[in-house]
């Protein structure tokens, strides 16, 4: 192991600092691994795999809502230190280590006129959000960022280093695009197919009163289809917006969208203008130019550090009829801002056979329930999981990323996908060395 590499054991001094190093969110589990390494590079990681005990946590840093890297007995590798880059313009790809930034790479690409979608909230490393899919920028049009993940370095059960690609060591490979904790190694670099940068990031700004909601999520929900792959239809539902002096409930429809001029930024956004109450919009600009700078600071608005979160989510299908009245009940049980209801939209693909990653529907909707005070934890953290179980009949599953599955157990892949996928974990980890999600059905 390097010189570099720290390893702290339960009870130890820098434990406990070490361990909540690890979670982004206030609301740090009690859940208490007996050994935390953190690596400096792949040796570390070899040595780790091979000398520590097991079972193995893997975390690469980020938001990691529901903390699943952090669970009691084992050992937890945190290799948010592999962070190296390497762009290669001109062929444009990128390897880069699991703790990269992808909001950091997104800007560096940027000045080089390339694109990788990246997460949508700033400080969110590779690692973990590639492993489990990648909902990012423009991802309805390049696809989850999974898909532009060419090839993989890791270092499996047994302690050896392996390349993974379409072509060689291809089982680990389909494996990693898409199972997030459910990875049987430990992915020490990941090879990225990079994209033109669009040149174009348009967006629109609606804001509706709650009193508007049917018409605001009907029309939305029928609209959903026609909309442009290159819009990121955004509806986000809070109880009040203080920065603009609103008191009440409000629905905010913010969508970004990328597009090679002016003209089809506009002409693709136009369709949210067709909302029957735009009339009754507080707020309404059909069109502005922005980017992606601007972009993460109205999304971090909604996700302020030191705050405590729990999330959930629901892929779903089902007509704004049978979902109104859950929505109802989100809007009318919501705590406080920052917490929140996301509801986007998407385009499923008919099928992604080359990787684990494969459950997804029309909608997504997303819960939050965020709150700085620990004295509101059993007043607030229920929100989610409550509301996302009440409508669980109208749901696919749940997307890996923003799910609570140690306290709601879901469906997050198709049942032939988790079927080869347990074949391969009893393949390539058959001693059980790493834990996998925390629930699942």
């Amino acid at each position: 192991m390097s010189t570099d590499a720290r390893q702290f054991r339960r009870g130890a001094d820098g434990y406990e600092e070490a361990r909540r190093a690890t979670v982004w969110n206030g609301l740090v589990p009690d859940r208490y691994p007996d050994l935390i390494v953190q690596a400096h590079d792949v040796d570390d990681v070899v040595a780790t795999v091979t000398g520590a005990h097991g079972p193995f946590s893997i975390v690469s840093g980020g938001h990691s809502w529901a903390a699943s890297h952090l669970r009691d007995g084992g050992t937890l590798l945190d290799v948010s230190r592999l962070d190296q880059c390497v762009i290669d313009a001109e062929r444009m790809s990128a390897v880069v280590g699991p703790g990269k930034v992808g909001s950091a790479l997104a800007a560096e690409l940027d000045k080089l006129g390339l694109f990788f979608p990246a997460g949508h909230c700033e400080g969110i490393c590779l690692g973990g959000y590639l492993l489990q899919g990648g909902y990012g920028w423009n991802s309805k049009v390049v696809g989850p960022a999974c898909e532009s993940v060419i090839g993989i370095d890791v270092v499996t059960a047994d302690g050896q280093r392996v390349y993974c690609d379409a072509d060689e060591n291809s089982d680990l490979f389909w494996a990693a695009r898409g199972s997030g904790p459910g990875f049987f190694a430990v992915v020490t670099a990941f090879h990225l197919q990079l994209h033109p940068r669009p040149a174009v990031c348009g967006s629109c700004l609606y804001i509706y009163p709650v009193e508007v909601l049917d018409d605001v999520f009907t029309w939305a929900r029928r609209i959903s289809p026609e909309i442009d792959d290159r819009v990121e239809l955004q509806i986000i539902t809070s109880r009040n917006l203080p920065a603009l002096g609103l008191e009440h409930p409000t629905i905010v429809v913010a969508s970004p969208a990328f597009a090679d001029t002016e003209a089809e930024a506009e002409a693709a956004l136009s369709i949210l203008s067709s909302c029957p109450a735009v009339d009754r919009a507080i707020v309404k600009i059909p069109y502005t130019t922005t980017d992606l700078a601007g972009w993460y600071g109205a999304v971090m608005s909604n996700y302020p550090t030191g705050h405590r979160y729990v999330a959930d989510n629901m892929w779903t299908s089902a007509s704004a009829e049978d979902l109104l009245p859950g929505i109802h009940r989100i809007i009318e049980t919501m705590p406080p801002p920052p917490s929140h209801f996301l509801m986007y939209n998407w385009s499923p693909s008919p099928a992604r056979d080359e990787l684990f990653y494969g459950l997804e529907d029309e909608i997504n909707m997303a819960l939050y329930a965020v709150w700085p005070d620990p004295a509101d934890d059993e007043r607030y953290r229920d929100w989610p999981r409550d509301n996302m179980a009440a409508m669980a009949h109208l749901a696919t599953g749940v997307g890996l990323a923003d799910e609570n599955l140690g306290r709601r157990p879901a469906r997050f892949a198709t049942d032939q996908n988790m079927a080869r996928l347990d074949i391969l974990r009893a393949k390539y980890d058959p001693e059980g060395l790493f834990n996998s999600w925390m629930g699942r059905l």
